[in-house]
């Protein structure tokens, strides 16, 4: 029997959600939030605290779970190295959704999914990247 054996559809077939799941997660943990709709930042919320949860035992068996959703062993071992111990203290709620109001587009709900502890060095290093604005001068 299939009871409570439902999932959100998101209006894909299983291997487009599957690929979209696992885009979604290297994403995120590269750029530690992304900008989705609510519906995929729900669903993508799931696997990401799972991951963390799996970040934080510094196992071989972690490490090939993390890397089935993932498929970089760059990132693996970043996920494994920097953002596993930055939640050591959490038992869960390792993530948050900010609702940001509607797309223009097709007016679809928008929501940011981000880290609940940002990691200081990769903010120094967005800072660095940007240019800076030079000031107009008035004659």
């Amino acid at each position: 029997m299939q009871h409570s054996k439902t999932t959100k559809k998101l209006g894909r077939t299983k291997s487009h959600r599957e690929a979209m799941v696992k885009n979604m997660l290297r994403s995120f943990f590269t750029h530690e939030r992304i900008r989705t709709t609510i519906s995929k930042a729900k669903y993508v919320k799931r696997f990401a605290e799972r991951l963390i949860n799996f970040a934080q035992d510094k196992s071989v068996a972690s490490n090939r779970l993390l890397f089935q959703y993932l498929q970089d062993r760059k990132l693996v071992k970043y996920v494994v190295d920097e953002v596993g111990p930055r939640f050591k203290d959490y038992k869960g709620g390792f993530t948050r959704i900010l609702k940001l109001g509607t797309r223009p587009g097709d007016s679809a709900e928008m929501a940011l999914l981000e880290m609940v502890i940002k990691n200081p060095k990769h903010i120094e290093e967005k800072s660095k990247a940007a240019p800076a604005k030079k000031e107009a001068t008035k004659k």
